[in-house]
C-alpha cells in the first residue's frame, strides 16, 4: 500500500551532479528530444507502454512529470552529458512509498548512447540522492526477465533478485513477465555501490 505522504523536497529543484552526467529537471523544451527517445521500438522493447507515435504523447508525458516534481509522486530527470548538454535518457524514481522509505527505479537511455557507461554512472547517482537526501531504505527495479542488458545492469549496481511476477504486463498485445529486483540501503552502505561524485 502506498502512502499519500509527500516529501517536503521540491523535485524541480533537483540536480545531480556526475563525472560524465548531470541529472536536472525536464521541460517542455526536451519534448522533442524525448519523443526521438520514446518513438524508437528498441528503447521501449521492454517497456510497459508502446512506442511513442506523436511528439504530443512526449508534450502530455512532461506536462505528467512536471506535475510529478510538484507534487512528490514523481522523479523523472534527464540524464545530460556535461560536455554538450545533450540528453541522453531519463532516470526515475516512482511509486514513493514515504511511510516505508522505499521506492520504484526506472530508466531508458536513447539508442545511440548505449554501451558506453552512461546509465551506470546516472543510476549510481540517483541511488546515492535516494538512499542519502530522500532517505529511502529501498529501491525497487520492475524489468522484463527477457531484458538480459538491463538485468546485468542491475546485478552491478548491487540489485537481487527477489521474484518473478508472471504475465503481469500486456502491451500491444505481448504478455510478459515482472522480474522484481531489489536493493537496500544497508547492502549500498557496505560497499555493494561506489557513491558517485556531488549530489
Amino acid at each position: 500500500m502506498s502512502s499519500g505522504k509527500t516529501h517536503p523536497l521540491h523535485f524541480e529543484d533537483v540536480r545531480i551532479e556526475a563525472s560524465r552526467v548531470r541529472l536536472r529537471p525536464l521541460a517542455q523544451a526536451d519534448a522533442p528530444a524525448l519523443f526521438e527517445m520514446f518513438r524508437d521500438p528498441e528503447v521501449v522493447r521492454y517497456w510497459s507502454r508502446p512506442a511513442m507515435r506523436a511528439l504530443d504523447e512526449a508534450r502530455v508525458l512532461v506536462e505528467d512529470i512536471l506535475q510529478g516534481y510538484r507534487d512528490g509522486t514523481l522523479l523523472q530527470i534527464g540524464v545530460e552529458r556535461r560536455a554538450d548538454q545533450a540528453l541522453l535518457g531519463t532516470c526515475t524514481l516512482y511509486r514513493f512509498d514515504w511511510s516505508n522509505r522505499r521506492a520504484e527505479i526506472g530508466y531508458a537511455l536513447g539508442r545511440p548512447y548505449w554501451g558506453r557507461g552512461w546509465m551506470h554512472e546516472a543510476l549510481v547517482a540517483l541511488i546515492e540522492y535516494a538512499f542519502v537526501r530522500l532517505d529511502l531504505r529501498r529501491l525497487e527495479a520492475d524489468i522484463d526477465p527477457q531484458n538480459a542488458a538491463s538485468a546485468r545492469s542491475l546485478v552491478r549496481l548491487g540489485f537481487q533478485l527477489e521474484g518473478l511476477l508472471r504475465e503481469r504486463w500486456q502491451v500491444d498485445g505481448v504478455v510478459s513477465d515482472s522480474g522484481i529486483y531489489g536493493l537496500l540501503r544497508g547492502e549500498w552502505q557496505r560497499g555493494q555501490l561506489l557513491p558517485a561524485e556531488g549530489g
